[in-house]
């Protein structure tokens, strides 16, 4: 059981339905992708593959729509796509860089950890000017094992030189949850309302919040919390 009183030493956000509202672009990226497999797809299946890895995402399609083309030939152009419009199309959530510069200011070490390859983070944070926010970014590329495995949580906190049980993360999806809890990691979970229900993270996170400006109020909560604890030992 985590001591749920203990500061954190460090922020990692999931980049996809967290930072970037980009969750509403990902039906029509495999929208294209499908399309080109002889599938019409209308986004029916988006809560199968919403914070997976790009791997178990195009492994799902395979199966479900009997797609001939090899798992890494999917990967491979649907990342192509994704690039596409990530550099294009895909904005931040209005509160995002807010919070991030505020999380600044209280000296938060802050880290990204992405199923999104390299090809398609990079440019977004670089083109929306927050990459110089965060001291690591970790995409789905290099890990072997993404969401819900607990890999890519682990390499961060690793990169950013903090134990795992000291880091908060910030995720959207149930298989970051997931992830993250696997990791040994507490979770502020930010369902998009637009996809799921909020209900269902009530389990698995630890916190249950309705926007990113929610987070500096959330960590200053808890570092009091832990000072006080450490003045009545």
């Amino acid at each position: 059981m985590l001591e749920m009183s203990r500061t954190f030493q460090a922020v990692i956000f999931d980049l996809d339905g967290v930072l970037a509202d980009s969750e509403p672009w990902w039906n029509q990226i495999d929208t294209e992708l499908l399309a080109e497999h002889g599938v019409g797809y209308r986004g029916e299946y988006h809560r199968n593959v919403l914070g997976v890895s790009y791997r178990i995402a195009v492994e799902f399609y395979k199966n479900v729509f009997h797609i001939s083309a090899s798992v890494e030939e999917l990967m491979r152009r649907r990342g192509e796509i994704a690039t596409d419009f990530f550099a294009n199309h895909v904005g931040l959530f209005p509160s995002a860089k807010t919070t991030l510069e505020q999380l600044v200011e209280m000296n938060v070490p802050m880290a990204i950890a992405t199923s999104s390859v390299s090809a398609s983070a990079h440019p977004f944070l670089d083109r929306t000017g927050i990459r110089s926010l965060f001291s690591v970014v970790v995409t789905g590329d290099e890990v072997q094992q993404g969401k819900p495995h607990p890999d890519i949580y682990l390499l961060t906190s690793k990169k950013l030189g903090t134990s795992p049980d000291t880091c908060l993360v910030i995720e959207d999806a149930l298989t970051g949850v997931a992830a993250a809890k696997a990791a040994n990691m507490r979770v502020a979970a930010i369902p998009d309302t637009r996809f799921v229900d909020p209900r269902e993270y009530e389990k698995a996170a630890d916190y249950v919040l309705g926007s990113l400006s929610e987070i500096p109020a959330l960590i200053r909560c808890v570092s009091a919390a832990g000072t006080k604890k450490d003045v009545l030992r």
